[in-house]
């Protein structure tokens, strides 16, 4: 049953630290062009188009404290290998092969009041 709990807490921070990036980006002049786009190899948290055309695929990573290290932490190369494919299939998927497009990460810590921090790591792999 504990598990079951964290696993619902984890969730519920994961989708609102993605909520907080999204602002974030909606706030800098991004167009959000996809939400949590997933395919059978995984999923990409966000895709956006900023200002001057360029396309963003964006990995957010959220926590509670920085207890188990910074959030950006978690992408290890593994990860950041399916980030990149899961990348070039997005493109293919709509259209897009060809077009610049780079791959940001976003830390959000938020703290047990509410208040957050957030840090947005550009060109990233």
């Amino acid at each position: 049953m504990r598990t079951v709990k964290k696993k619902s807490l984890n969730l519920s921070t994961g989708a609102a630290g993605e909520e907080i990036a999204a602002q974030y980006l909606l706030n800098r002049g991004d167009e959000i062009l996809a939400r949590n786009w997933r395919i059978r190899e995984g999923e990409l948290d966000l895709v956006t188009l900023d200002r001057g055309g360029l396309i963003h695929m964006i990995e957010v990573k959220t926590r509670s404290s920085s207890a188990f290290g910074h959030p950006l932490e978690a992408i290890d190369s593994a990860k950041a290998h399916r980030i990149q494919r899961l990348a070039l299939a997005w493109l293919a998927t709509n259209g897009a092969l060809g077009c610049d497009y780079q791959i940001d990460a976003v830390a959000v810590l938020i703290a047990s009041d509410g208040s957050h921090t957030i840090e947005l790591r550009a060109n990233v792999l």
